[in-house]
């Protein structure tokens, strides 16, 4: 399997091979991320995931992240589980917005503060 890793502005192209769900090597990585990212990527992809939200009280929406990387397959969910939340001014950057994401311990903080 080809892949390109995205650790870095280098962006070297990976080598992977996998037998039965495993990664057995990695080569064209330049470093040691690479080969780390390869491995993680190939048996258990991860995102950050970052959205805007509306804010009552405030005509400006708030930017908020996932604290760390979530499975990519939960995406949607996460999404899904931001669109329901409902928030007030004030908000402080770096203040919990939903605690535990779809179940992955997992928060997701405001990155800005809004009407604070």
């Amino acid at each position: 399997m080809e892949i390109t890793c995205i650790n870095c502005p280098v962006g070297c192209r990976l080598s992977v091979t996998l037998e039965n769900g495993q990664v057995t090597s990695v080569t064209g990585n330049t470093c040691k991320r690479g080969e780390i990212y390869a491995r993680q990527e190939c048996v258990d992809p991860q995102r950050m995931v970052t959205a805007v939200i509306p804010v009552a009280g405030s005509a400006m929406p708030l930017s908020v992240k996932t604290r760390t990387p979530i499975p990519k397959k939960l995406i949607d969910e996460c999404m899904k589980a931001l669109s329901a939340v409902e928030i007030a001014a004030p908000v402080k950057a770096g203040s919990v917005v939903l605690a535990n994401v779809c179940g992955t311990g997992v928060d997701i903080i405001a990155t800005k503060s809004v009407g604070a």
